[in-house]
């Protein structure tokens, strides 16, 4: 007998497989790492996105995932809402990922939202991520946005990942794959047409999040087992120990670029703190002769250079084996449901 495999189905699978992948239950320290706070809103059970704020000390940004409205979170280090932010004229289809920077030219923060998630790999004509620029003072409000509409140029992609060169001002996505790919929008985005984006990267099994280091000297790119630190070029630094994490899905510089800070969904989560070893953060400084602003590499030549030296895909003997019971998990819950519904 045939089944059909239902959305409410598919969400048991999925989340059999991060059960199988993670593991369940709290965060735990020794693991890597200190845990900084704890989100304390009721409102915020699905904490998909993590931002430093540019201009107020000791606050971070945060947004729920889909099914959610066109809402982020300011909080404070002690894991307390400090101003609850509407945008105007935003959808929110599946909010995966954000980012923060500063405007070059004012030096006023501006946040970046991504509704970038697609399950069905290509469901959505396009996707799209909301410009905001920062409140300057924490209370709530309604914002108004720029939207910007983008395309794959290789076809649908299902992404949880954006960032901001904070030395180019380029944008990039970073696709949610078993063969996820980095793609670059164009330096200048067009509010009034499609932008195209185009694979410049290789990145890890089944990224979660990614980003830009606040000198633009390396970039993260988080999944549901660790996080690994990358050249602006592709070429991989190194990877990154990261605490148990019941839905592992956010990752964001500190202000200084010396820690990591990684969340995760479900109420009450936790965000937690992890030192860039030494070693790390001494390969990511640039040399004096790299160390001035330039253009991405463009076309074919940089996604051929990107993905050779992306064999750091961050995938690794132990990752391969936990996939493996991960797929055999959701078979096992397929084959159940389907005897319960013959």
């Amino acid at each position: 007998m045939a089944v059909a495999v239902t959305g409410a189905v598919a969400g048991a699978v999925t989340g059999a497989i991060v059960v199988l992948a993670v593991g369940a239950g709290p965060a735990r320290a020794d693991d890597g790492g200190e845990k900084l706070f704890t989100f304390r809103d009721s409102r915020i059970t699905e904490s998909s996105g993590l931002a430093v704020s540019p201009g107020h000390q000791g606050v971070y940004y945060t947004h729920n995932d889909s099914a959610a409205a066109a809402v982020f979170y300011a909080v404070g280090g002690d894991g307390r809402t400090r101003a609850t932010f509407h945008v105007r004229g935003a959808q929110a289809r599946d909010w995966e990922a954000m980012a923060a920077t500063k405007d070059p030219e004012t030096g006023r923060g501006v946040l970046w939202f991504a509704d970038i998630g697609d399950n069905l790999d290509g469901a959505w004509p396009d996707i799209s991520v909301y410009r905001v620029d920062e409140p300057e003072t924490l209370r709530d409000a309604t914002l108004s946005a720029t939207r910007y509409r983008f395309k794959y140029a290789d076809g649908g992609r299902n992404a949880e990942g954006v960032m901001i060169n904070p030395r180019t001002g380029r944008l990039y996505v970073v696709s949610k794959e078993f063969a996820g790919s980095v793609y670059a929008a164009p330096k200048k985005l067009r509010a009034d047409r499609v932008n195209v984006l185009r694979k410049v990267a290789g990145a890890p099994v089944m990224a979660t999040d990614a980003a830009y280091a606040p000198d633009g000297s390396s970039y993260v790119i988080r999944t549901y087992f660790s996080a690994t630190l990358y050249r602006p070029s592709g070429e991989t630094i190194s990877r990154v120990t990261m605490p148990e994490l019941r839905q592992a899905e956010s990752i964001a510089y500190t202000a200084d670029g010396k820690s990591l800070l990684t969340g995760s969904e479900g109420a009450g989560s936790p965000v937690y703190r992890v030192p860039i070893p030494d070693r790390a953060r001494e390969a990511a400084t640039p040399s004096p002769a790299a160390a001035a602003p330039s253009e991405d590499p463009p076309g074919r030549a940089a996604e051929t250079a990107a993905d050779t030296a992306s064999g750091g895909s961050g995938l690794t003997a132990k990752d391969v084996l936990i996939w493996l019971a991960a797929a055999l998990g959701a078979t096992g819950v397929i084959t159940f449901i389907a005897r319960k519904t013959r």
